[in-house]
């Protein structure tokens, strides 16, 4: 069991999807993102496989949530700098985590 301190460490921000396009090299398909977190944290990049339920321009200006403070992972190529959060759907397909409504940018999950 994971406690609250644990929990804690864990720095989940919103941000807006700035850019989005496929991620060529990848072994299965995914996206590259850009993602605005805001004046302290800045954009910031990375990956997902959620090519089955958006297509690219389905995610540009859409708020997501991401763990922003997790060591960058490089991912074909590119270096995959935040974590965004996503669900799986009936077939295991990503369905990506959201605000219920519109937040600034680097808004912090608590």
């Amino acid at each position: 069991m994971a406690t609250f301190d644990e929990f804690l460490n864990l720095d989940l921000r919103v941000g807006t999807v700035v850019s989005a396009h496929p991620l060529e090299g990848a072994l299965k398909p995914a996206y590259r993102m850009e993602i605005d977190f805001g004046p302290e944290i800045g954009v910031k990049r990375s990956s997902g496989q959620y090519t089955v339920n958006y297509q690219p321009a389905d995610l540009v200006g859409r708020q997501v949530v991401a763990v922003v403070n997790f060591k960058p992972r490089r991912v074909a190529g590119f270096v995959s700098e935040v974590l965004v959060l996503a669900a799986p759907d009936a077939s295991g397909a990503h369905i990506l985590l959201a605000v219920e409504r519109p937040v600034p940018n680097g808004g912090r999950i608590s």
